[in-house]
């Protein structure tokens, strides 16, 4: 959704005339053709959505809250990135609350790839990789902490990045669990509250809070070993 999207103008089809039958015998008619069926109409006024002006918005909206802030960001401002006017905008969301809570919930419902590499640590690890670089993407940098600040004045935007940040990582801590336990590298019923907080903790800490330079070198795997044991501890 980051990515760069080409964008065009919303269609509307609405119909624009009646077809009527061919008169019998005469070939005369005012809609169809002789021998052809009549075009069926579309319903009057009925907007069409298209899917790319949808999808060019939400990048937009990205775009926009790391460049502006939510405070700041505006319908105007989305629409002018998305290259479509207001209209467009408003026709899909009401608000610019219910535009960034509707893009917060879909980051949560998309969640992150399940790893599988066969061993816990691997799982981490990999897990590790592409959380990491989510999280220190230049957008995501400037996004996360904004509207969690939002958050704090806003009991529906807070709610959504609870959705967002806790329930996108909790399938896939679930099922890393799982399959460690499967393959008995973790006991079964340990708390997966508690895993979930050794899992996620250290790296979003790291990324989000402190903000740091680059990782160093190695870090993802000694927090995947350190991760791993802290597991079968438990």
């Amino acid at each position: 959704m980051l990515e760069s999207m080409t964008t065009n103008a919303d269609a509307t089809g609405t119909a624009t005339g009646a077809v009527t039958r061919a008169g019998a015998g005469t070939g005369a008619g005012t809609g169809a053709v002789a021998g052809k069926p009549p075009r069926r109409r579309a319903p009057a006024g009925a907007a069409v959505l298209r899917e790319d002006v949808t999808e060019a918005i939400r990048a937009a909206v990205f775009e926009e809250l790391a460049s502006a802030g939510y405070a700041r960001m505006s319908i105007e401002g989305v629409a002018r990135r998305a290259g479509v006017g207001k209209t467009a905008v408003y026709r899909r969301w009401r608000s610019k609350l219910h535009l960034v809570l509707d893009l917060v919930s879909a980051v949560a419902v998309q969640g992150l790839p399940a790893p599988d590499t066969g061993s816990l640590e691997g799982d981490l690890r990999l897990l590790y990789e592409v959380t990491s670089r989510a999280l220190r993407h230049p957008v995501a940098g400037q996004i996360i902490p904004d509207l969690q600040a939002e958050a704090a004045r806003n009991p529906e935007i807070a709610d959504a990045m609870q959705k967002a940040l806790r329930e996108g990582q909790q399938g896939v801590a679930h099922g890393i669990v799982a399959a460690a336990a499967a393959r008995g590298e973790v006991r079964e019923g340990i708390s997966l509250d508690l895993a979930l907080d050794l899992m996620s903790g250290p790296l979003y800490w790291r990324a989000v809070v402190v903000r740091g330079p680059k990782l160093p070198k190695g870090y993802l795997a000694g927090l995947a070993r350190a991760t791993a044991a802290a597991l079968k501890a438990l």
